[in-house]
């Protein structure tokens, strides 16, 4: 008798002990997937306020740069992609349309003085570039919660539990092709050196 009692304890023990570590998993995971989806809505405060400050540049810009219409329709069409972006994939293939969009603004800023002068477009131009800035930051925690996340769903013995919640990877922000290519500079010398 007292053996089938020191048995059942040690079973009792045992299940406890694996329920308890089961549940420990399942904690895990979930806190990874929800700081996957915090890091992302992080970024979206960041590219909210990117997108509000972007008609305000445009509209200090449209009365130097008359003869810029197409730039400034190309940083509009890109921003009104960002905000209909579904997809971790789409919104990353629209907010590099829209780096490049204010990048080419800012490079036909240089062939308006009185524009480069301008206290509020020099302030927006500050603001778009420090967000820019807050922006690859939140992108980079978010790939690293992401990785953390895909990693952890995928290891022994977290991937039965996962498989049981039905979790499935998520998609890391990636830059598109035309962020990765090489920017062509050339320098106009009067001389024509």
């Amino acid at each position: 008798m007292g053996t089938v009692i020191v048995v059942l304890a040690v079973l009792f023990f045992i299940v406890v002990g694996l329920i308890m570590y089961g549940v420990s998993i399942y904690n895990g995971l979930i806190s990874l997937f929800h700081n996957v989806d915090k890091a992302w809505s992080n970024i979206d405060v960041l590219l909210k306020q990117r997108h509000d400050e972007i008609p305000k540049l445009i509209k200090v810009c449209e009365g130097y740069m008359k003869h810029e219409r197409d730039t400034l329709e190309s940083i509009t069409k890109a921003r009104t992609s960002c905000i209909n972006a579904g997809s971790v994939g789409e919104s990353a293939q629209s907010e590099g349309m829209l780096t490049q969009a204010l990048k080419s603004l800012f490079a036909v800023a240089e062939n308006y003085p009185d524009l480069k002068a301008n206290t509020g477009f020099l302030q927006l131009q500050d603001r778009v570039s420090y967000l820019e800035s807050q922006i690859a930051d939140r992108r980079e925690m978010y790939n690293d919660s992401t990785n953390n996340y895909n990693i952890r769903i995928h290891q022994i013995p977290d991937m039965f539990v996962a498989g049981m919640m039905n979790m499935k990877d998520k998609e890391l922000f990636k830059v598109s092709e035309t962020d990765r290519q090489d920017v062509d500079i050339k320098f106009n010398f009067p001389d024509g050196k």
